[in-house]
Protein backbone atom coordinates (compact mmCIF):
# COMPACT_ATOMS: atom_id res chain seq x y z
CA UNK A 1 0.00 0.00 0.00
CA UNK A 2 2.85 2.39 0.85
CA UNK A 3 4.41 1.81 -2.59
CA UNK A 4 1.07 2.52 -4.29
CA UNK A 5 0.69 5.84 -2.42
CA UNK A 6 4.24 6.85 -3.35
CA UNK A 7 3.59 6.01 -7.03
CA UNK A 8 0.40 8.12 -7.02
CA UNK A 9 2.24 11.21 -5.77
CA UNK A 10 5.18 10.57 -8.08
CA UNK A 11 2.93 10.81 -11.12
CA UNK A 12 1.14 13.96 -10.01
CA UNK A 13 2.16 17.26 -11.64
CA UNK A 14 3.60 20.00 -9.45
CA UNK A 15 0.44 22.09 -9.73
CA UNK A 16 -1.68 19.30 -8.21
CA UNK A 17 0.79 18.75 -5.38
CA UNK A 18 0.62 22.46 -4.65
CA UNK A 19 -3.16 22.27 -4.53
CA UNK A 20 -2.98 19.38 -2.04
CA UNK A 21 -0.62 21.34 0.21
CA UNK A 22 -2.98 24.32 0.14
CA UNK A 23 -5.58 22.29 2.04
CA UNK A 24 -3.19 21.62 4.93
CA UNK A 25 -3.01 23.90 8.00
CA UNK A 26 0.00 26.25 7.92
CA UNK A 27 1.74 24.53 10.80
CA UNK A 28 1.73 21.21 8.90
CA UNK A 29 2.15 22.23 5.27
CA UNK A 30 5.89 22.91 5.50
CA UNK A 31 6.45 19.41 6.93
CA UNK A 32 5.67 17.99 3.48
CA UNK A 33 9.15 19.16 2.44
CA UNK A 34 10.47 16.14 4.37
CA UNK A 35 8.64 13.61 2.20
CA UNK A 36 11.18 13.46 -0.62
CA UNK A 37 13.72 15.45 -2.61
CA UNK A 38 11.03 16.45 -5.07
CA UNK A 39 8.78 17.89 -2.38
CA UNK A 40 11.75 19.67 -0.81
CA UNK A 41 12.68 21.21 -4.16
CA UNK A 42 9.14 22.52 -4.57
CA UNK A 43 9.44 24.36 -1.26
CA UNK A 44 12.94 25.64 -2.07
CA UNK A 45 12.21 27.23 -5.42
CA UNK A 46 14.06 30.53 -5.65
CA UNK A 47 13.05 33.58 -7.63
CA UNK A 48 16.22 35.19 -9.04
CA UNK A 49 16.20 38.85 -10.07
CA UNK A 50 18.79 41.47 -11.01
CA UNK A 51 18.65 45.22 -10.73
CA UNK A 52 19.95 48.25 -8.86
CA UNK A 53 19.83 48.90 -5.15
CA UNK A 54 16.84 51.18 -5.78
CA UNK A 55 14.85 48.20 -7.12
CA UNK A 56 15.12 46.13 -3.91
CA UNK A 57 12.05 47.58 -2.21
CA UNK A 58 9.89 46.85 -5.24
CA UNK A 59 11.28 43.31 -5.57
CA UNK A 60 10.49 42.50 -1.93
CA UNK A 61 7.03 44.06 -2.25
CA UNK A 62 6.39 41.88 -5.31
CA UNK A 63 7.46 38.76 -3.43
CA UNK A 64 5.04 39.52 -0.59
CA UNK A 65 2.16 40.67 -2.80
CA UNK A 66 2.31 37.55 -4.98
CA UNK A 67 2.66 35.07 -2.14
CA UNK A 68 -0.55 33.29 -1.19
CA UNK A 69 -0.49 31.92 2.34
CA UNK A 70 -3.38 29.60 1.47
CA UNK A 71 -1.51 28.19 -1.53
CA UNK A 72 2.17 28.40 -0.47
CA UNK A 73 3.61 26.45 -3.43
CA UNK A 74 1.90 28.56 -6.08
CA UNK A 75 4.71 31.13 -6.05
CA UNK A 76 8.35 30.95 -4.81
CA UNK A 77 8.86 31.76 -1.15
CA UNK A 78 12.48 32.75 -1.69
CA UNK A 79 14.12 35.61 -3.55
CA UNK A 80 17.72 36.25 -4.57
CA UNK A 81 18.13 39.82 -5.73
CA UNK A 82 21.50 40.69 -7.27
CA UNK A 83 22.49 44.34 -7.31
CA UNK A 84 25.65 46.36 -7.73
CA UNK A 85 29.01 44.62 -7.84
CA UNK A 86 28.68 41.18 -6.22
CA UNK A 87 25.95 42.25 -3.79
CA UNK A 88 22.97 40.05 -2.99
CA UNK A 89 19.81 40.22 -0.93
CA UNK A 90 18.36 36.88 0.17
CA UNK A 91 14.70 37.04 1.17
CA UNK A 92 12.65 34.13 2.50
CA UNK A 93 9.05 33.80 3.64
CA UNK A 94 8.61 31.32 6.50
CA UNK A 95 5.55 29.98 8.28
CA UNK A 96 3.61 32.04 10.82
CA UNK A 97 3.93 35.28 8.85
CA UNK A 98 7.73 35.50 9.07
CA UNK A 99 10.11 37.24 6.66
CA UNK A 100 13.92 37.01 6.62
CA UNK A 101 16.03 39.62 4.81
CA UNK A 102 19.74 38.77 4.69
CA UNK A 103 22.18 41.30 3.21
CA UNK A 104 25.31 39.47 4.38
CA UNK A 105 26.58 38.27 0.99
CA UNK A 106 29.31 40.61 -0.23
CA UNK A 107 29.11 42.87 2.85
CA UNK A 108 32.15 41.55 4.72
CA UNK A 109 34.21 44.68 4.10
CA UNK A 110 31.42 47.26 4.29
CA UNK A 111 32.07 48.65 7.78
CA UNK A 112 31.32 52.34 7.21
CA UNK A 113 29.32 53.88 10.06
CA UNK A 114 25.60 54.48 9.50
CA UNK A 115 22.26 55.06 11.23
CA UNK A 116 18.90 53.31 11.00
CA UNK A 117 15.43 54.75 11.53
CA UNK A 118 12.34 52.53 11.51
CA UNK A 119 9.02 54.35 11.68
CA UNK A 120 6.11 51.92 11.88
CA UNK A 121 3.47 54.55 12.63
CA UNK A 122 3.19 56.39 9.32
CA UNK A 123 3.30 53.85 6.51
CA UNK A 124 4.06 55.30 3.10
CA UNK A 125 3.71 52.13 1.01
CA UNK A 126 6.41 52.54 -1.58
CA UNK A 127 4.96 49.86 -3.84
CA UNK A 128 1.75 47.89 -3.51
CA UNK A 129 0.24 46.87 -6.88
CA UNK A 130 -2.55 44.68 -5.46
CA UNK A 131 -4.01 44.13 -2.00
CA UNK A 132 -1.70 41.48 -0.48
CA UNK A 133 -2.99 38.22 0.99
CA UNK A 134 0.12 37.83 3.15
CA UNK A 135 1.05 40.17 6.01
CA UNK A 136 4.47 40.13 7.66
CA UNK A 137 4.16 39.99 11.44
CA UNK A 138 7.72 38.83 12.22
CA UNK A 139 10.82 40.21 10.49
CA UNK A 140 14.52 39.30 10.80
CA UNK A 141 17.08 41.71 9.36
CA UNK A 142 20.62 40.42 9.02
CA UNK A 143 23.85 42.20 8.09
CA UNK A 144 22.50 45.56 6.98
CA UNK A 145 25.34 47.85 5.88
CA UNK A 146 25.58 51.59 5.16
CA UNK A 147 24.91 50.66 1.52
CA UNK A 148 21.54 49.04 2.27
CA UNK A 149 20.45 51.05 5.34
CA UNK A 150 17.98 53.29 3.47
CA UNK A 151 16.49 50.30 1.66
CA UNK A 152 16.00 48.44 4.94
CA UNK A 153 14.31 51.47 6.52
CA UNK A 154 11.96 51.78 3.57
CA UNK A 155 10.97 48.10 3.67
CA UNK A 156 10.38 48.05 7.43
CA UNK A 157 8.33 51.23 7.38
CA UNK A 158 5.93 49.58 4.91
CA UNK A 159 5.14 46.65 7.22
CA UNK A 160 2.12 47.96 9.09
CA UNK A 161 1.31 44.63 10.79
CA UNK A 162 4.81 44.03 12.20
CA UNK A 163 4.77 42.69 15.77
CA UNK A 164 8.20 41.07 16.10
CA UNK A 165 11.50 42.52 14.90
CA UNK A 166 15.01 41.02 15.06
CA UNK A 167 18.13 42.92 13.99
CA UNK A 168 21.37 40.97 13.93
CA UNK A 169 25.01 41.21 12.81
CA UNK A 170 24.83 44.79 11.55
CA UNK A 171 28.46 45.87 11.33
CA UNK A 172 28.91 49.64 11.37
CA UNK A 173 25.49 50.41 12.87
CA UNK A 174 26.05 53.36 15.24
CA UNK A 175 22.56 54.67 15.95
CA UNK A 176 19.14 53.00 15.86
CA UNK A 177 15.74 54.66 16.27
CA UNK A 178 12.53 52.61 16.30
CA UNK A 179 9.07 54.14 16.51
CA UNK A 180 6.01 51.92 16.84
CA UNK A 181 3.21 53.04 19.12
CA UNK A 182 0.67 50.45 17.97
CA UNK A 183 1.96 47.02 16.97
CA UNK A 184 5.54 46.16 17.92
CA UNK A 185 5.53 43.76 20.88
CA UNK A 186 8.89 42.01 20.64
CA UNK A 187 12.32 43.44 19.77
CA UNK A 188 15.62 41.54 19.55
CA UNK A 189 19.02 43.10 18.80
CA UNK A 190 22.00 40.74 18.54
CA UNK A 191 25.69 41.36 17.85
CA UNK A 192 25.51 44.92 16.55
CA UNK A 193 28.88 45.57 18.14
CA UNK A 194 29.35 49.21 17.11
CA UNK A 195 25.92 50.40 18.27
CA UNK A 196 26.27 53.48 20.50
CA UNK A 197 22.72 54.83 20.67
CA UNK A 198 19.34 53.05 20.86
CA UNK A 199 16.23 55.26 20.90
CA UNK A 200 12.90 53.45 21.39
CA UNK A 201 9.47 55.03 21.01
CA UNK A 202 7.61 51.76 21.53
CA UNK A 203 4.95 51.94 24.22
CA UNK A 204 3.51 48.46 23.46
CA UNK A 205 6.79 46.56 23.71
CA UNK A 206 6.56 43.53 26.04
CA UNK A 207 9.73 41.60 25.18
CA UNK A 208 13.21 43.06 24.66
CA UNK A 209 16.33 40.99 24.06
CA UNK A 210 19.74 42.59 23.62
CA UNK A 211 23.08 40.82 23.27
CA UNK A 212 26.20 42.91 22.77
CA UNK A 213 28.07 45.85 24.34
CA UNK A 214 25.69 48.17 26.20
CA UNK A 215 24.81 51.29 24.15
CA UNK A 216 23.15 54.43 25.46
CA UNK A 217 19.49 53.34 25.62
CA UNK A 218 16.67 55.85 25.59
CA UNK A 219 13.23 54.26 26.05
CA UNK A 220 10.98 57.25 25.51
CA UNK A 221 8.04 55.68 27.35
CA UNK A 222 8.08 53.22 30.24
CA UNK A 223 6.50 50.28 28.50
CA UNK A 224 6.71 47.81 31.39
CA UNK A 225 8.49 44.87 29.79
CA UNK A 226 7.38 41.39 30.76
CA UNK A 227 10.52 39.74 29.40
CA UNK A 228 13.85 41.61 29.42
CA UNK A 229 17.08 39.92 28.31
CA UNK A 230 19.93 42.37 28.96
CA UNK A 231 23.02 40.40 28.02
CA UNK A 232 25.73 43.05 28.31
CA UNK A 233 28.53 40.63 29.18
CA UNK A 234 30.70 42.36 26.55
CA UNK A 235 30.76 45.50 28.66
CA UNK A 236 30.11 49.09 27.65
CA UNK A 237 29.82 50.47 24.15
CA UNK A 238 30.09 54.01 25.54
CA UNK A 239 32.88 54.40 28.09
CA UNK A 240 31.34 57.54 29.64
CA UNK A 241 28.00 55.88 30.48
CA UNK A 242 26.81 56.72 34.02
CA UNK A 243 24.22 55.14 36.31
CA UNK A 244 21.75 57.97 35.69
CA UNK A 245 21.94 57.23 31.97
CA UNK A 246 20.44 53.80 32.72
CA UNK A 247 17.57 55.06 34.90
CA UNK A 248 14.97 55.08 32.11
CA UNK A 249 15.85 51.51 31.16
CA UNK A 250 15.67 50.48 34.81
CA UNK A 251 12.09 51.74 35.04
CA UNK A 252 11.10 49.72 31.96
CA UNK A 253 12.39 46.45 33.48
CA UNK A 254 11.06 47.05 37.00
CA UNK A 255 7.87 45.07 36.37
CA UNK A 256 9.45 42.27 34.33
CA UNK A 257 8.46 38.68 35.01
CA UNK A 258 11.56 37.22 33.32
CA UNK A 259 14.90 39.04 33.46
CA UNK A 260 18.44 38.34 32.26
CA UNK A 261 20.99 40.58 33.95
CA UNK A 262 24.78 40.78 34.18
CA UNK A 263 26.41 41.14 37.55
CA UNK A 264 28.33 44.25 36.49
CA UNK A 265 25.15 45.93 35.23
CA UNK A 266 23.63 45.70 38.69
CA UNK A 267 26.81 46.85 40.41
CA UNK A 268 27.62 49.80 38.17
CA UNK A 269 24.28 51.01 36.78
CA UNK A 270 21.41 49.82 39.00
CA UNK A 271 22.57 49.83 42.60
CA UNK A 272 23.94 53.41 42.58
CA UNK A 273 20.47 54.62 41.52
CA UNK A 274 18.35 52.55 43.91
CA UNK A 275 20.58 52.47 47.01
CA UNK A 276 19.16 55.75 48.40
CA UNK A 277 15.73 54.10 48.23
CA UNK A 278 16.97 51.12 50.28
CA UNK A 279 14.18 48.52 50.28
CA UNK A 280 11.59 50.70 48.52
CA UNK A 281 12.66 49.76 45.00
CA UNK A 282 11.37 46.20 44.54
CA UNK A 283 11.01 43.92 41.52
CA UNK A 284 7.59 42.76 42.67
CA UNK A 285 6.65 40.75 39.59
CA UNK A 286 9.95 39.02 38.84
CA UNK A 287 9.51 35.24 38.75
CA UNK A 288 12.52 34.06 36.72
CA UNK A 289 16.06 35.47 36.91
CA UNK A 290 19.00 34.64 34.64
CA UNK A 291 22.14 36.02 36.28
CA UNK A 292 25.47 36.28 34.40
CA UNK A 293 28.60 36.49 36.54
CA UNK A 294 32.27 36.00 35.79
CA UNK A 295 33.56 34.39 39.00
CA UNK A 296 32.32 31.21 40.66
CA UNK A 297 33.67 31.73 44.17
CA UNK A 298 31.50 32.16 47.25
CA UNK A 299 32.61 35.72 47.92
CA UNK A 300 31.84 36.78 44.35
CA UNK A 301 28.06 36.56 44.60
CA UNK A 302 27.40 39.46 46.95
CA UNK A 303 25.80 41.40 44.10
CA UNK A 304 23.49 38.47 43.35
CA UNK A 305 22.50 38.17 47.00
CA UNK A 306 21.69 41.87 47.08
CA UNK A 307 19.57 41.64 43.96
CA UNK A 308 17.66 38.58 45.21
CA UNK A 309 16.60 40.57 48.26
CA UNK A 310 14.69 42.86 45.90
CA UNK A 311 12.68 40.01 44.29
CA UNK A 312 10.06 38.63 46.75
CA UNK A 313 8.05 36.74 44.07
CA UNK A 314 11.01 34.90 42.55
CA UNK A 315 10.43 31.24 41.64
CA UNK A 316 13.50 30.28 39.57
CA UNK A 317 17.11 31.48 39.57
CA UNK A 318 19.64 30.53 36.88
CA UNK A 319 23.22 31.47 37.77
CA UNK A 320 25.52 31.41 34.73
CA UNK A 321 29.29 31.79 35.15
CA UNK A 322 31.14 33.18 32.12
CA UNK A 323 34.83 33.96 32.84
CA UNK A 324 34.91 36.17 29.72
CA UNK A 325 32.12 38.39 30.96
CA UNK A 326 32.99 42.02 31.65
CA UNK A 327 34.03 42.63 35.24
CA UNK A 328 33.40 45.83 37.19
CA UNK A 329 35.67 47.05 40.02
CA UNK A 330 35.42 45.14 43.28
CA UNK A 331 31.86 45.12 44.64
CA UNK A 332 31.10 46.71 48.02
CA UNK A 333 30.05 43.78 50.21
CA UNK A 334 28.45 46.08 52.80
CA UNK A 335 25.55 46.48 50.37
CA UNK A 336 24.17 43.07 51.38
CA UNK A 337 23.87 44.23 54.95
CA UNK A 338 22.22 47.52 54.05
CA UNK A 339 19.40 46.08 51.96
CA UNK A 340 16.07 45.46 53.68
CA UNK A 341 14.05 42.59 52.26
CA UNK A 342 11.45 39.89 52.80
CA UNK A 343 12.73 36.33 52.66
CA UNK A 344 12.12 34.41 49.45
CA UNK A 345 9.07 32.20 49.99
CA UNK A 346 8.27 31.04 46.45
CA UNK A 347 11.71 30.01 45.17
CA UNK A 348 11.48 26.47 43.74
CA UNK A 349 14.65 26.06 41.65
CA UNK A 350 18.26 27.23 41.60
CA UNK A 351 20.17 26.18 38.50
CA UNK A 352 23.96 26.64 38.51
CA UNK A 353 25.77 26.73 35.15
CA UNK A 354 29.39 27.12 34.11
CA UNK A 355 30.92 26.19 37.46
CA UNK A 356 34.15 24.19 37.17
CA UNK A 357 34.68 23.43 40.85
CA UNK A 358 32.00 21.38 42.72
CA UNK A 359 33.09 22.86 46.07
CA UNK A 360 32.44 26.36 44.76
CA UNK A 361 28.95 25.27 43.70
CA UNK A 362 28.21 23.98 47.17
CA UNK A 363 29.46 27.18 48.82
CA UNK A 364 27.42 29.37 46.49
CA UNK A 365 24.31 27.23 46.93
CA UNK A 366 24.54 27.43 50.74
CA UNK A 367 24.71 31.21 50.63
CA UNK A 368 21.74 31.41 48.28
CA UNK A 369 19.40 29.21 50.32
CA UNK A 370 20.02 31.33 53.40
CA UNK A 371 17.63 33.82 51.80
CA UNK A 372 14.88 31.22 51.41
CA UNK A 373 12.05 30.88 53.88
CA UNK A 374 10.42 27.49 54.21
CA UNK A 375 11.18 24.44 52.08
CA UNK A 376 14.60 24.68 50.34
CA UNK A 377 14.44 24.84 46.53
CA UNK A 378 15.85 22.22 44.18
CA UNK A 379 19.48 22.97 43.32
CA UNK A 380 20.73 21.71 39.95
CA UNK A 381 24.47 21.73 39.33
CA UNK A 382 26.44 22.45 36.15
CA UNK A 383 26.71 18.73 35.42
CA UNK A 384 22.94 18.24 35.60
CA UNK A 385 22.75 16.51 38.99
CA UNK A 386 20.79 17.78 41.98
CA UNK A 387 22.62 19.02 45.05
CA UNK A 388 21.68 18.37 48.66
CA UNK A 389 23.36 21.11 50.64
CA UNK A 390 22.49 19.36 53.91
CA UNK A 391 24.80 16.45 53.15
Amino acid sequence: MKQIVQDVFTNLPDEVIGCIVSFLPNEYSLQTSLISTRWRNLWNQILVKHGTIHDITTAVADLLANFDELDPLKRPRKLQFHFGDHNLLSAAIATNSKLLLDFSFGNKKLEREYQLEFNLNNQHFTYNPVPPTFFVKSLTLKSISYLTSEVASSIVSDLEHLETLMITDCCGLQSLFIESERKLHKLTILDCLQLKSLHLRTSKLKSFRYCGPLPRIWPESHFNLRHANLDFRQGLSCSDLKAQDFDETLLTIKNSEILTLCEWTFEVLIWPSISPLSGNFIFYKLKELWWIGNHEYENSIDALLSFLKLCPALKQVFVMIDPKSYSAPRFNSSLTEATEYSELEQLKLIKLMGFTNPMNEISVAKKLIQLVKGKPPKIETSCGSYLDVNE
